[in-house]
């Protein structure tokens, strides 16, 4: 049976997202949420004006609201009714907040979200120093690693982990402007080092296999 997924966003904050979910997920349906449209008061007393209760069909919630009030009441919402919430690169509590959306570490409760999308994995096969094919096993629901990872097929070691970074923050549709106080990077920083953390062990992985 899919997971079913409700995704909340504000003037099509989550597209991108919505896009990367259907074209590389699998066993995911994705169910009628909210799209909140036009200008917003700066305080709103009543979110449920603009919100609806999750859909008692979803499994998961997928949360890009931009205003503090709405993602708030949302989050109340999902955990009155014992549905995962994720809301990347927000604090918010009762939800689950990953830097980005490749910072998702594996979770049971997200079903095939969390078992596809997330901190990346690749399968490699490589001939000397040549990465000759790369797969990937999970990636950012933006999409940016199946792209990242179409551009580093073919070259060597050497030439792929630099690139698959630069590649994983140029698709990145993550705030660049949003910084980890702990570490001082940027989602854009964080998303290439993830990439690249992962094509590397990838690497590794496989050479071990083949010694």
């Amino acid at each position: 049976m899919p997971t079913r997924i409700a995704i909340y966003q504000e003037n099509g904050s989550g597209e991108a997202k919505i896009s990367g979910i259907r074209r590389y997920g699998r066993d995911i349906e994705i169910v009628p949420a909210a799209d909140v449209t036009g200008p917003l008061p700066e305080f709103i007393d009543d979110p449920a004006d603009f919100i609806d209760p999750p859909p008692g069909a979803a499994d998961v919630v997928l949360s890009f609201l931009k205003h503090p009030d709405l993602a708030a009441f949302l989050a109340d919402l999902c955990e009155e009714r014992a549905i995962p919430l994720v809301a990347s690169g927000r604090k918010i509590k009762n939800a689950i907040c990953p830097f980005t959306c490749c910072s998702l570490g594996h979770r049971d409760d997200l079903g095939a979200y969390g078992e596809q999308f997330g901190f990346p994995e690749f399968r490699v096969r490589v001939e000397g120093e040549r990465i000759i094919e790369v797969e990937v096993v999970r990636g950012a629901s933006c999409g940016a690693t199946w792209e990242a990872a179409a551009a580093v097929r073919g070259l060597t070691l050497e030439e792929a982990m630099p690139l698959i970074a630069r590649r994983a923050q140029y698709f990145c549709v993550a705030d660049p402007s949003a910084f980890d106080p702990v570490s001082g990077k940027s989602a854009l920083h964080h998303a290439g080092h993830v990439h690249a953390a992962a094509l590397d062990k990838a690497v590794r992985e496989t050479k071990g296999k083949n010694r």
